[in-house]
């Protein structure tokens, strides 16, 4: 297989997008059609002041690298969880981060949970109602609280996430099957600035995960490879490998599926009486970030239950 460019070898061939490209075209193709979608979908500026969600896996670090070369203000903020899996997995997510940023002097934020919360993600699942059905979602709810938070009171114009087409496909799915209306209608590549919460982008949500681990191994970018320990069984994956099995037959599927979802949103309405409480925001009386609750916000109480339980553990002479 030959680049369309130029001929040469082609290092990458992308079926979906009938394009053959060699090591330098490609890594010149990833930064090219990442400002596409910055520019087609008014993402933001080279004057912005921008907050990279950094995880130390191959997308959010591919991003940053792509958004460093064409020359954008991007800061990176990098949470620290305090999930072990018997292989250090924080640990290694957050060296991997950090090397990253200080190889290209870069700015990084950490944020540690254990030491802003007084406990890790995986003790706080284990001792509140919520994580002990759904562990996963404790750390959903502390990333974007904690992402949104650090955005707003540092001043950044847009935060933005490393999602993939992958991602965002599987997502759909999920949310298609189950036709979660609230869910349908906040599922957007951009979402705009409102009541407290920061205006949010994915630059990457039109590339291929295939696409993004290839040009982290072609650039010579090293990230975490492992998955949490806690993802094995989630239902993100398996609709991901459920995807895959269609894109192996019908190459671009994936794509297909994602955009026609987008131009379906323009003209249909996805959201049904009572989904809609975007406009009953108010701030948490106790941390200030927007909530529809009537006092605490969802991370709040959650937190509030966790130190609860720490005091009564530690009261009874017990290790939480």
């Amino acid at each position: 297989m030959k680049c369309r460019k130029c001929g040469e070898k082609a290092a990458i061939h992308m079926r979906q997008h009938k394009l053959a490209l060699c090591k330098n075209h490609y890594l010149d193709w990833i930064p090219e059609q990442t400002q596409r979608f910055i520019h087609d979908y008014k993402m933001f500026s080279p004057a912005d002041r921008i907050l990279i969600a950094v995880s130390g896996g191959k997308d959010s670090l591919v991003l940053w690298d792509v958004l460093f070369q064409l020359g954008y203000q991007v800061d990176g903020l990098h949470i620290g969880l305090g999930i072990d899996g018997g292989f250090g997995y924080s640990a290694e997510s957050r060296r991997f981060t950090e090397t990253f940023a200080a190889e290209h002097e870069l700015n990084l934020i950490i944020y540690d949970v254990s030491e802003k919360e007084g406990a890790d993600i995986p003790t706080a699942a284990s001792l509140t109602r919520r994580g002990r059905e759904r562990p996963c979602s404790i750390c959903g709810l502390a990333k974007r609280h904690i992402m949104n938070r650090v955005a707003v009171d540092n001043d950044y114009d847009v935060l933005i996430t490393g999602h993939n087409l992958d991602d965002e496909a599987a997502v759909l799915f999920g949310n298609t099957i189950n036709w979660l209306s609230a869910y349908l209608q906040r599922q957007a590549p951009v979402l705009q600035k409102r009541s407290g919460l920061v205006k949010k982008a994915k630059p990457f949500f039109r590339f291929y995960e295939r696409e993004t681990a290839a040009y982290a191994l072609l650039r010579g970018i090293d990230y975490m490879y492992d998955e949490c320990p806690h993802a094995i069984g989630a239902k993100s994956i398996y609709y991901k490998e459920l995807l895959n099995t269609l894109e192996a037959d019908r190459p671009g599927a994936k794509l297909s599926f994602y955009l026609s979802f987008l131009r379906a949103k323009e003209t249909m309405s996805f959201i049904s009486e009572g989904d809609d409480v975007e406009l009953r925001l108010h701030p948490c009386t106790s941390c200030g970030q927007p909530t529809s609750a009537p006092d605490l916000c969802t991370y709040c109480r959650t937190w509030e239950e966790v130190r609860d339980r720490m005091i009564t553990t530690l009261e009874r002479g017990i290790e939480p």
